[in-house]
């Protein structure tokens, strides 16, 4: 598989996440979004693990239960503290600055050179994701921001360990993705009871947005996810995450009737210009990863 098709296929991850807010609005009730992800990650990850038959081993269970609590289980509570506290645009305006986060970590963890026009598309995005949702206004809460920060930090710190950790021979991405979406949800379970209670009545529209979380955002969007993470060059995912909040803002323009601005398409213009440019600038590994020659050696000895 070329590097731009797993490019294209890691895209439709933070593509899925961002009808999460219309769906959320739209279809499910109100008061619940501890549930939202719960129902999100747990039934996903079961299902994965069944799929790909296959359960950690060794230190791998510590590892999956540390990435699937940085990537899913914190991200999930932090991401929903900061929707209380602050409007919409503002949340996903931090989330933003995911990518100037990731090449901070990538070069004191991964030891990855920090390139000048990297960095750019880094500071370009961000500011498009600014301008693409950000409104006159936009109301700013000190903790709102702080949760929104922990958040993105939880996540961007879980994708640098999914780079350095790899995924052990012979896991295929599907149970790969199972054991963090496993971890995450049970993590998330006791909030979800302590924090909401007993879940409410749940009507059919209800039903059919918790299956499109589970299915479409939580099992098919982190197998890709996850894969394109060990696959790519660290920031190149990174960047890919704004896709979520320009998506969001666009269905909300087509379907929910929301305005979408000049200064808006002027911000989406910039993320996609920081997509493209960022996508071109990082160099494609030489070698496979790591897992990869595992698995490859694996199946030569057999």
């Amino acid at each position: 598989m070329n590097r731009l098709t797993i490019v294209l296929l890691t895209a439709l991850a933070p593509m899925a996440w961002g009808t999460t807010y219309l769906v959320t609005t739209e279809l499910l009730p109100e008061g619940h979004p501890l549930l939202a992800g719960l129902l999100r990650a747990l039934p996903a990850g079961l299902i994965a693990v069944a799929i790909g038959r296959s359960l950690p081993r060794g230190i791998w269970w510590l590892k999956a239960f540390v990435l699937g609590i940085l990537n899913i289980g914190a991200f999930f509570p932090l991401l929903f503290l900061a929707a209380e506290r602050l409007p919409g645009g503002v949340a996903a305006a931090v989330a933003g600055v995911q990518p100037l986060i990731i090449l901070t970590l990538g070069a004191l963890v991964l030891r990855e050179r920090i390139r000048p026009i990297t960095a750019a598309a880094a500071a370009a995005g961000a500011g498009g994701v600014a301008l693409v949702v950000l409104g006159p206004a936009a109301e700013l809460d000190a903790l709102g921001i702080l949760a929104a920060l922990g958040g993105v930090t939880a996540t961007a710190a879980g994708m640098i360990l999914t780079k350095r950790w790899g995924r052990p021979a012979g896991v295929g991405p599907v149970a790969y993705a199972g054991w963090q979406l496993t971890a995450g949800g049970l993590f998330l379970l006791p909030l979800t009871l302590l924090i909401e209670g007993a879940p409410p009545t749940i009507d059919v529209p209800a039903a059919l947005g918790y299956v499109w979380l589970g299915t479409v955002g939580g099992l098919f969007a982190y197998v890709l996810w996850f894969r394109g993470i060990q696959r790519l060059p660290v920031i190149a995912p990174g960047l890919l995450a704004m896709l979520s909040p320009v998506v969001a803002t666009v269905l909300g323009a087509a379907v929910a009737g929301e305005t979408f601005t000049p200064v808006q398409a002027l911000g989406l213009a910039l993320v996609l210009g920081a997509l493209v440019a960022g996508q071109l600038v990082v160099r494609p590994r030489t070698t496979p990863p790591a897992t990869d020659r595992a698995e490859v050696a694996l199946a030569v000895r057999r």
